[in-house]
């Protein structure tokens, strides 16, 4: 709860505050040679003292608010101890109280808003006490004077509801910037937060599709060389070819598994992969596949290929695991209304087909492109359907 400054990006303010400091030199100088009274050189020296004090208090209200209060309070006090007339060059005292308001610490917000009825006070006081003398023009007299008067209350709070309008406006509006600076400064740090959020969440979101092309491409494979290693147990001892070609395939499908792995990794794989292609591998594999497809292709858009791409190779790779071997896998691909719906048939064996982490992932999947997936046993036939609705 320290006296800091409340600080703002940005040197705009600090170089304000000088040209102010600049200006109030200025006037000092223009007051100089204006007024006849200050033909003693004491007189004069205490003259550029005030003047001085009050350009540094003006100079310092970006970076040091509580000094600048400081000198606006201790500068009238040295002044008055020493009989010298307060100058028009202190009306700069209102660019303090503004900047004071703006940038200083909680704490010097709080004693420079006390500041400015105690001020007023002080002033009432001091001009009924000593009649202090202050150095204005006569036009601005005059137009104090009749502020207070038209006032109709009395020249003691006349002159203190003056003294605090004059000093409370600027002071207002430096809690006004100041509140919109800390709102604005609290909206980007929200702003910064939700970003990074989302940012977490894309990162998950793509660790998790990751995951699950690595799994459907790993899984895939790995189905297809176990039904081929298996297969290779019924062939004659005496035909060599045919063990030749099993091994042919295991290796093509190890290789091809590698490649889409290396693929995943390195998010270079083209989003229009073969259907038929995919098909074709189970087949070489040595898994009967009937597939047929009707209806007229559209669009699915780059995530929607993807997307049914890694659903059929779930879907069969599920069909080769769970299914019987001496039945055919069917594939029927129909293009209906505004989708692509996959359809996989295989004869149900004595594994959970409807249950896995396979399932979940192409459930995930298709929600994500706006698809569905049903599965389920019909006597003994597992069924399972995708739909991929295609691109806007």
């Amino acid at each position: 709860m320290g006296d800091q400054p409340h600080r703002l990006p940005g040197g705009g303010e600090a170089v304000g505050a000088m040209a102010g400091a600049a200006a109030v030199l200025v006037c000092g100088l223009i007051e100089d040679q204006t007024q006849p009274w200050l033909g003693s050189p004491a007189w004069r020296v205490l003259f550029w003292l005030v003047v001085l004090g009050t350009a540094a208090a003006v100079a310092l209200i970006r970076r040091a608010p509580a000094v600048s209060l400081a000198l606006a309070w201790l500068i009238p006090i040295c002044q008055v101890l020493a009989g010298t007339a307060f100058l028009f060059t202190q009306i700069a005292v209102l660019a303090v109280a503004f900047g004071v308001a703006r940038w200083g610490g909680r704490l010097t917000l709080w004693v420079s808003g006390l500041s400015i009825p105690a001020g007023s006070a002080v002033a009432v006081i001091l001009l009924q006490a000593h009649g202090v003398r202050i150095n204005l023009p006569v036009a601005s007299w005059q137009l104090i004077a009749g502020a207070v008067h038209g006032l109709g209350i009395g020249w003691r709070i006349g002159v203190a509801l003056v003294f605090m309008a004059l000093l409370g406006a600027p002071w207002l509006a430096g809690v006004a910037l100041r509140t919109a600076d800390r709102a604005r400064a609290e909206l980007d740090h929200a702003a910064r937060e939700r970003a990074r959020a989302e940012e977490t969440a894309r990162i998950r979101d793509a660790q998790t599709r990751l995951a699950r092309d690595v799994h459907d491409v790993v899984g895939h494979s790995l189905a297809v060389i176990l039904a081929q290693a298996e297969s290779g147990q019924y062939l004659p001892d005496d035909d060599p070819a045919a063990l030749k070609s099993a091994l042919a395939t295991i290796a093509t499908s190890a290789r091809t598994s590698l490649r889409e792995v290396r693929d995943v990794l390195s998010a270079t794989r083209d989003p229009a992969d073969d259907l038929d292609k995919l098909i074709d591998n189970v087949r070489t594999g040595g898994h009967e596949v009937v597939s047929g497809q009707d209806g007229t292709p559209l669009s699915l858009g780059e995530q929607g290929q993807v997307a049914a791409y890694r659903v059929l190779q779930e879907m069969l790779t599920n069909a080769i695991r769970h299914g019987r071997r001496d039945s055919p896998v069917i594939v029927r691909r129909s293009w209906v209304d505004d989708a692509l719906v996959i359809q996989v048939r295989n004869a149900a064996g004595g594994g959970a087909e409807g249950t896995g982490s396979g399932l979940d992932g192409m459930r995930e999947r298709l929600a994500a492109v706006g698809g569905t997936l049903d599965t389920g046993r019909r006597e003994d036939v597992f069924v399972a359907t995708a739909r991929i609705p295609a691109a806007p």
